[in-house]
């Protein structure tokens, strides 16, 4: 073996991912989670108070991490295991060494287990008297909602900490701190940093892997980002015409009820990284707008999907997305209740000073609004057959005027036929 050979077996012995190697080691060199980190938990960092804890958030979040950084700040003893696999022999070993630890070193023991919610009841109710008694400081990391992954008995004894999603912005800190450390003498193209940070969808070790393969093709550039994503790289364009248009074709198809149309383009847009917020919003206005009281349902539907949707996260989040969206595109469809409240506002604007409302509608509710004939002739609905009674309710300069016009579509033809049975003279 020459010496050039012995250099690259040791090189590469010695190997260590770019992720690995930009591993934060305080908390000022930490990108992300502000929100927490500005509030109790990094008050209680800084102050040695660390309680046990379970990290719940994506994938590339921080969560192994900020679990080392408060190792470290807190001069604990730091022990990694990963609940797949590891058992309870392994854990009595980990409660032996805390105890040696805190005995002959006065020094605290974090266990950090990694995939906490693939631990079974046993394994999970083996760690409580620990937790409890505080020979153990645990920090548990997941992906997996731990309310629904983890027992009763444990959650009562640990914090749980939500970590966002790292932002597009986020990410290209992250790229740029390893830049500075490790090739800043490569060529690096800022839209090259834009693609790898918005394909990362807020994983930083997803962006740290990319910009390593891109940096051994000697630049962190487009043409050698292509080279590494190859087919990955998707022509959607979360900022340009792309992202509108694929946004007003889904709308419309949904409008045009073509259930298969809309759900191609819900999947273009959930494949192309687009924010779900965006998407929710677009599946929520449609149901008001384009179906409306045809069947009221649709809205209901919609903003239950938008909530499940932001609760359960993605990829899960595409499951209550494209039942709305299905049930939208299958729904009769009405824009009348859009149209009333265009022509309503057109109204007000064009009148804003001529339209008093009747005194027998005006506040009661203050000393002195009889002296002004407020609420005089007033008729309670409630006190008449069917609780309706015919009464003027728009201003005098208004009181023709239409707005709302049902269609005969779905539940709107029925709203149609109760309004005509009272007002007979707006038929």
């Amino acid at each position: 073996m020459n010496l050039f050979e012995a250099t690259e077996i040791s090189e590469g012995k010695n190997y260590q991912p770019l992720a690995e190697k930009m591993r934060p080691q305080k908390l000022s060199d930490f990108v992300g989670q502000e929100k927490i980190l500005r509030g109790a938990l990094g008050r209680m960092i800084e102050q040695g108070k660390i309680p046990s804890m379970i990290f719940y958030g994506a994938p590339g979040t921080g969560k192994t991490s900020l679990a080392k950084i408060i190792a470290n700040t807190t001069e604990s003893n730091f022990v990694k295991i990963n609940a797949a696999l590891s058992g309870i022999s392994e854990l009595r070993g980990i409660v032996k060494e805390a105890e040696d630890q805190r005995s002959f070193y006065r020094r605290r023991t974090i266990l950090f287990i990694d995939e906490i919610h693939r631990f079974n009841k046993g394994q999970q109710d083996f760690l409580l008297p620990y937790v409890e008694d505080g020979r153990l400081i645990l920090i548990g990391a997941t992906t997996e909602n731990p309310f629904f992954e983890v027992n009763g008995a444990l959650l009562s004894r640990v914090k749980i900490v939500r970590l966002s999603k790292l932002t597009v912005d986020e990410i290209k800190k992250i790229l740029r701190q390893a830049i500075d450390v490790e090739f800043k003498n490569l060529p690096v193209e800022e839209k090259a940093l834009e693609v790898i940070a918005d394909f990362a969808d807020g994983d930083a070790r997803i962006a740290l892997n990319l910009l390593e393969q891109a940096a051994f093709e000697n630049g962190v550039t487009l043409e050698n980002l292509r080279e590494v994503l190859g087919e990955r790289i998707r022509k959607y364009d979360k900022k340009g015409d792309n992202h509108y248009d694929t946004a007003s074709a889904f709308i419309k198809s949904m409008r045009g009820s073509d259930a298969d149309a809309a759900i191609y383009y819900l999947a273009k847009m959930i494949d192309g990284g687009e924010d779900l917020n965006f998407i929710a919003r677009r599946i929520v206005i449609c149901a008001a707008e384009d179906v409306g009281n045809a069947d009221p349902m649709a809205l209901v539907v919609a903003n239950a999907a938008a909530q499940v949707a932001q609760f359960v996260g993605l990829p899960e989040a595409r499951i209550p997305l494209a039942q709305a969206v299905t049930y939208i595109a299958g729904a009769p469809k009405s824009n009348a209740a859009y149209l009333a409240i265009d022509s309503a506002l057109e109204d007000v604007k064009n009148n804003r000073d001529v339209d008093e409302i009747p005194l027998h509608l005006r506040d009661t509710s203050y000393k002195g609004s009889k002296f002004f004939g407020h609420g005089k002739g007033y008729k309670y609905p409630h006190d008449f057959e069917n609780h309706f009674v015919e009464q003027q309710y728009l201003p005098d300069s208004r009181k023709t005027a239409r707005y709302y016009f049902p269609t005969d579509i779905g539940r709107e033809g029925e709203i149609k036929k109760s309004l005509q049975a009272r007002w007979k003279d707006r038929r």
